[in-house]
Parts: C-alpha cells; structure tokens; sequence
C-alpha cells in the first residue's frame, strides 16, 4: 500500500472528511487531496505531523511494503500535531482585527440596552404629562407605543446587524476559541506585553461599568425617598437604563480586547478546558438574553408599567452569573464522566 493509500484509509478509520484533516495540520484542503491522489508527497514535517496524528509510526507511512500499523515513536510527537500553530503574523493580524472591532461591538451592544428608553420616555410622556405640565408634546398611547416600538426594533435591528457582520469578520480566527494552541517562538511574549499594557484601562472600564450600574439605582431611590411625580420615575428609568448602556459598551469594548490576549496565551475563559465547556455552553448566553428583553418588553407593555419593569435589567444580570455557573458545571460534570 503506498503513502497515498495509507492517509486516505489512516482518514476515513478515524472518521475525517479531508478539510477536518487539513485544519488539524494547518494546511488547505487541497494538499490533503493532492496527497491522496499521489499527485504530491507531504514534506517531512507533515509526514511527522500525521504520524503523531493517526498514531502510527513514520516507517509504516514511508515504506510502502509495510502493511501492519505500526505505533507512532513519541507521544509527544502526537499531542504536538494536535495543536494549532500560531504564527506571530496570525497573531498580530488577529489582535489588529479584535482592536478595530471591538468599539463597533461594543457600541452595538450599548445600543440594544438603549433602544428601549426612547419607547419608555414617550409612553411616559402620554400617560403622564398632562398632569405634569407637559401638554406641549402630548402623544397618544397608541402613538407613543408604536412609534416607541418601531424605534426600538430599528435601533435593536442595527445593533444585531453590526454584531452579526462584526462576528462574521472573526470567522476566520474561530479556531482559537475552539482548538489546543501551540504559539511559535516568540509569540507568547509579545502578547504577554500587550496584555499587560492593557491592564490598567481593563481595569479603569470594569471598575467605571460597575460604578454607572451602581450610581444609575440612586435617582430611583431618592424619587421613591420623596414621594416623586411617576414622570419623575419615568426619567429616572430612562436615567438608568441610560448609564446601564454606557456601562455594556465599557465592559464589551474591555472584555473584547483582554478576550482576543486571552484566546491566544489560553488563559481565563479560554483554557484548553474551558474551550471544551464553552464548545458545550455556547448557546447559553444568546438564548438568555433574548429571553430577558422579550420579558421586559412583553410586561412593560402588558402591564403598562416601565417604572417597576425596568427593575428586570439587574435582577436579570444577578442571575445570569448564577445560572451560567450552574450551566457550565453540569457540562463540566458530563466531560468529566465521559473521560
């Protein structure tokens, strides 16, 4: 059996279609191809490569009159092959591309929590103003709703849009949330430096996120201290709400930036164990907050009452902490079961 011969069976026994194969070597599918057809010979480095990959030795893929698989030399020689080398131009490029992103996600994300306010100051101002003095920009119930509805699926229709089209630039790079990584000579320390220039403006966003989230609660307190107006409440929602989105476009636009440093030195929530949770949890997040503002947009508008809705946004957040920990153990219990 020639080389040729040897990789497509060596292939298909452990269940590979031919672009699984070339991604696992880093290489395009088309070498795999050329491979199997004989039309072309992989270089020492791959046949090493492969050798460690299907666990057979370099003699049974180079000496055509052996026919038995015969064990691969080094086990070394296998879990090197299963990881992905970085080069420090991937790298960069990588890091280049997170950085320019990263303020368009994060605005994207700031505008989703905003969109809802524009909706809630006009319902406000329909129900409420009269009484308060506000004949001036009297709107209608039914104006005010539709034309807060119709502001907030735009804006939320923009946000998805960029966060959707931003995603899709990153396609290429998907790689590093899901497969073991082996950075190339140097690599690892240049990322380590940008990382740690970077702290202390991760920090500055975290600790100023957390404080808006934290300042944006007092209005609603003192209104509810003084007996205030329920237009008064209103403003103070939209004031919450408000700082709420300041503070997602500081946490995204942070987060982002230390996750692209993290996913390359396999630290934090990109651990080669962790990428096999994440493999397993993805869907969570999306799912969770879908659910959260189709609630708070579904009793806002049932119950007519933004003021105490609006308290959803935090409860909502509390909880997301709780049950991703409680969704990422039980995932983390069945790998380990399976092993």
């Amino acid at each position: 059996m020639i080389l040729a011969d040897k990789v497509m069976a060596l292939r298909k026994k452990n269940g590979w279609s031919q672009e699984e194969l070339a991604e696992k070597l880093n290489i395009s599918r088309q070498s795999v191809s050329k491979w199997e057809s004989g039309a072309s010979i992989p270089d020492i480095d791959k046949i090493i490569a492969l050798s460690g990959l299907f666990g057979v030795s370099t003699d049974y893929l180079l000496k055509d009159d052996l026919e038995k698989e015969l064990p691969s030399e080094t086990d070394d020689v296998y879990e090197a092959a299963k990881e992905r080398a970085v080069s420090l131009e991937e790298a960069n490029s990588f890091l280049s591309l997170v950085r320019g992103l990263a303020g368009r996600i994060a605005l994207a994300a700031g505008l989703c929590v905003f969109s809802s306010i524009p909706m809630i100051v006009m319902s406000g101002l329909a129900e409420y103003g009269p009484e308060e003095g506000h004949r001036a920009i009297r709107l209608s119930e039914d104006m005010a709703g539709g034309l807060g509805m119709v502001i907030l699926l735009v804006l939320v229709a923009i946000g998805v849009a960029v966060l959707v089209l931003s995603d899709m630039r990153t396609e290429n790079y998907r790689y590093l949330e899901k497969e073991s990584l082996a950075l190339q000579y140097g690599v690892e320390g240049i990322v380590r430096k940008r990382k740690e220039d970077f702290a202390a403006r991760y920090r500055f966003c975290i600790v100023t996120g957390v404080t808006l989230c934290i300042i944006g609660v007092v209005p609603l307190m003192m209104a509810a201290a003084f007996s205030a107006g329920d237009l008064v409440y209103i403003y103070c929602v939209a004031g919450l709400l408000l700082l709420v989105a300041v503070a997602v476009v500081l946490f995204v636009w942070a987060c982002s930036i230390q996750g692209s440093f993290d996913k390359l030195l396999q630290e934090g929530d990109y651990t080669v164990e962790e990428k096999a949770l994440h493999r397993k949890t993805s869907f969570f997040p999306g799912v969770y907050w879908c659910l959260v503002t189709a609630l708070f947009v579904g009793l806002g508008l049932y119950l007519d009452d933004w003021r105490h809705t609006a308290f959803i946004w935090p409860v909502a957040a509390l909880l997301f902490v709780a049950i991703q920990y409680i969704v990422k153990e039980v995932a983390r219990a069945r790998l380990e079961k399976r092993d």
